[in-house]
């Protein structure tokens, strides 16, 4: 493709960037303005993939991770022959599916960006899932200088260092301007690079308005095979308006309809016009690619779940390792990724079995979370699993991958305070409620290895959404026999009689907290019905509210969790009337260590607390 046609190209883009945002009355032609030239070269000339074939798993894959510059991203796939000029105008209103960041609803958008710093992680994802199809597909991300002062995009540099993923091409669009300021390093694309060049990749320095240069960097990008490549463009944001550009004051900011025509007018003189129509050059220069790929086998048979023996004291993290290293050897699409913490998570014995599709992460959750994201983007099914608290790093990857529909399969071991003497820090208790807060999720919370063995194959099923599950540190009885079955929105009826006076929620450890101060209270004549809420969402809510009734109305919901978001809030929310009173006993204040009966004891949530929460509630039943 001829450098007048490429000059068109971006032009065009540019043209499209400022059209939309105006018509929208919002959003960041300026920050489209500065990248638009490494984007035309990219689309138009590096790239091979087919437009109108996005599924395939050969094209090469472009990751816009400065979300707000969506408008450029739109426009492309507007030159493409993919967005007509009607849906371009439509920018940013509710019908649309181009929406103010890049998300699902525009099918050709990879990733769902505009929270700063997550796109790298997803692109090593994706160029992750490209290696384990043995897959010449390359990926391509764009960042924003502001972002670059995240972490998560260096814990994203380390592991592709790490990975040796050649395949993957950064571009650093080095505008000099963030949103209230300059940036940490201005225009020094000398110092960007020499990062880039410490942690082990290739850096290369180049004019990012210079069509010739940017092309050639590409190519010396697509050259370099052993360590992925940061090319760092020098930009001036709101490139080709002299009032704007380069100057502070003008990021988020529409071009007025007054003023529009006067911008584009003085933005066609800096480019050539083409000599022959870009649809014709296209046709005539279009790199797609092969369609042919040898697809991995989605399941091979039934799977055979692990055993157990009734009784067995097996801890759910232990269960949760020998699940998914079952699942792995029937479907081929589960991978594991790991937080350094294998041998606590018992993730090594997928590790063991199927070296190839375990991804050590390191003490990095962000990036574990953006990785996941682009493997699943990409057709995998990822188990991540570490530390529950350590989660709490990874929100904001949590939550983006949620706006972007993204089916991660969560796992926190180590929940609660019940872990005992690693202290507060150690503890999760917040768990719950961040997971319950994130839009479609689902929160598993077995409390056998039974129980876990079919959440975790819950979990491998399911594709709508996040789903998480909450793993105890401590061993416990086998309570179900191996055909037993569950599902989301479910429960489990431990105890039950004609006589209950109250009814008893537990999960995780509290559940065999509920089962032993079931058996005091029935050597004293007090009847009471257990139940085991191992779907905390969806919640079982019309199950627990007849249960309920049966028992007088009474429910006491028992939780190893902060009584701020968990359980406890949630049923009560669900189910409490008239009818029905639901009482939690749950962590109301900062643990510390100590053995765990110690700590279940001080918290109020052992088998002693239940037993007299019961009896207070129906002695005053009884007055």
């Amino acid at each position: 493709m001829n450098k007048a046609l490429l000059q068109r190209v971006a032009y065009n883009i540019s043209r499209w960037s400022i059209l939309s945002t105006t018509a929208a009355g919002s959003g960041h032609p300026t920050s489209c303005l500065s990248a638009v030239d490494l984007i035309a070269v990219l689309f138009f000339k590096e790239m091979c993939f087919d437009p109108f074939d996005p599924e395939n798993p050969n094209n090469d894959r472009f990751i816009l991770s400065k979300g707000h510059a969506a408008p450029l991203l739109y426009a492309v796939w507007h030159e493409l022959g993919v967005i007509s000029d009607q849906e371009m105008l439509s920018l940013r209103k509710f019908d649309s599916i181009l929406e103010g960041h890049p998300t699902p609803r525009f099918s050709r958008s990879e990733a769902s960006t505009g929270s700063l710093g997550c796109g790298l992680s997803i692109g090593v994802g994706f160029a992750l899932a490209a290696r384990l199809r043995a897959s010449s597909a390359r990926t391509f991300v764009l960042m924003g200088d502001s972002e670059i002062a995240e972490g998560s995009v260096w814990e994203a540099v380390q592991l592709a260092r790490h990975y040796k993923i050649g395949s993957l091409t950064a571009m650093v669009d080095l505008n000099r301007l963030g949103q209230s300021t300059q940036t940490m390093f201005g225009h020094d694309a000398h110092a960007v690079a020499a990062l880039f060049e410490a942690f082990g990749w290739k850096a290369l320095v180049v004019d990012g308005h210079d069509l010739e240069a940017i092309s050639k960097a590409f190519e010396q990008a697509a050259d370099t095979l052993d360590v992925p490549t940061c090319i760092v463009a020098k930009t001036f944001k709101g490139n080709g308006i002299d009032h704007v550009q380069n100057k502070n004051g003008f990021h988020g900011k529409a071009f007025s309809k007054e003023e529009q025509q006067l911008v584009l007018e003085e933005l066609e003189q800096r480019f050539i016009t083409a000599q022959k129509s870009i649809a014709q050059e296209l046709a005539d220069d279009t790199c797609s690619p092969e369609r042919e790929l040898q697809e991995q086998c989605l399941v091979k048979e039934v799977c055979k779940l692990p055993e157990y023996d009734l009784g067995e004291m097996v801890s759910v993290r232990k269960a949760f390792g020998q699940t998914l290293a079952a699942l792995g050897s029937c479907n081929e699409k589960i991978v594991s990724l790991d937080a350094e913490v294998k041998n606590s998570t018992y993730a090594y014995l997928f590790e063991d079995k199927f070296p190839n599709r375990f991804f050590q992460s390191f003490i990095a959750e962000q990036n574990m979370v953006g990785m996941a994201t682009g493997l699943a983007s990409r057709g995998f099914v990822p188990f991540t699993s570490t530390f529950g608290v350590f989660f709490s790093r990874a929100h904001d990857q949590i939550r983006m991958a949620a706006v972007g529909r993204s089916p991660l399969r969560l796992v926190g071991t180590h929940a609660g305070l019940s872990i005992g003497s690693d202290g507060p820090s150690q503890m999760a208790l917040e768990d719950i409620a961040m997971m319950r807060a994130i839009p479609d999720s689902v929160i598993l919370y077995p409390s056998d290895a039974v129980s876990t063995a079919k959440c975790v194959q819950l979990m491998a099923d399911h594709y709508d959404g996040i789903t998480y599950l909450r793993a105890t540190r401590m061993a416990t009885s086998v309570l179900y026999r191996n055909d037993e079955s569950f599902e989301l929105g479910g429960m489990k009826i431990v105890r039950s009689s004609k006589q209950d006076v109250v009814c008893v929620v537990g999960a995780g450890v509290t559940l065999f907290q509920a089962l032993e101060a079931y058996d005091e209270l029935l050597a004293q004549g007090i009847n009471i019905s257990v139940i085991d809420c191992y779907s905390v969402k969806p919640l079982p809510a019309q199950q627990l509210y007849e249960v309920a009734q049966r028992s007088q109305g009474r429910v006491i919901c028992v939780e190893d969790h902060y009584i701020q978001g968990g359980l406890g809030e949630a049923i009560a929310a669900a189910i409490s009337d008239e009818q029905v009173q639901v009482t939690v006993l749950a962590v109301e204040q900062l643990p510390r260590s100590g053995s765990p009966e110690k700590l279940l004891a001080w918290a109020g949530i052992d088998a002693k607390a239940i037993v007299t929460a019961v009896k207070n509630l129906n002695e005053i039943q009884n007055k």
